[in-house]
């Protein structure tokens, strides 16, 4: 059996130090929620910033993206992915609305919206103590995994 970071190893490729994902928590066939906890060890952290971190809004977009690909794997295993994954296309509606800090614990909630002509459709949603940080929607299409 798996435990819960190799079993997000086993979905996407992404590894330390840009893996933002330390498990999944639910999964109800259309619908994801991940979690991360933030360190303050993270690289990112050194200069973003100095005295005051917080985690770039774009690091939260990302492990949000990344949980999104975590579902999209889930719902259509590997029948249609085989050996490609999703890369985002669009992103849009992007509200950020509250600050992430060192010791935090985000929340990744993934809604699958719909597929259409090879374009994955989701909305994310990020939070963190019960608040929205960050909020979007996004289209991506696959690609193949570069060798």
């Amino acid at each position: 059996m798996l435990d819960k970071l190799d079993e997000v190893k086993a979905l996407i490729p992404h590894r330390e130090p840009f893996l933002f994902v330390d498990e999944i928590v639910e999964y109800d066939g259309k619908r994801i929620l991940c979690k991360k906890t933030f360190t303050g060890d993270e690289f990112f952290f050194q200069g973003h910033y100095p005295g005051n971190p917080v985690v770039p809004g774009v690091i939260q977009c990302e492990a949000a993206l990344q949980a999104g690909a975590l579902m999209l794997r889930k719902i259509f295993k590997d029948d249609e992915f085989g050996d490609r994954f999703p890369v985002v296309a669009k992103m849009g509606d992007t509200k950020f609305k509250q600050m992430v800090k060192p010791g935090d614990t985000i929340w990744m909630e993934a809604k699958f919206k719909d597929k259409m002509a090879g374009v994955y459709f989701f909305h994310v949603r990020v939070t963190v103590h019960d608040k929205t940080a960050v909020q979007f929607d996004v289209a991506c299409a696959l690609t193949k995994i570069p060798e």
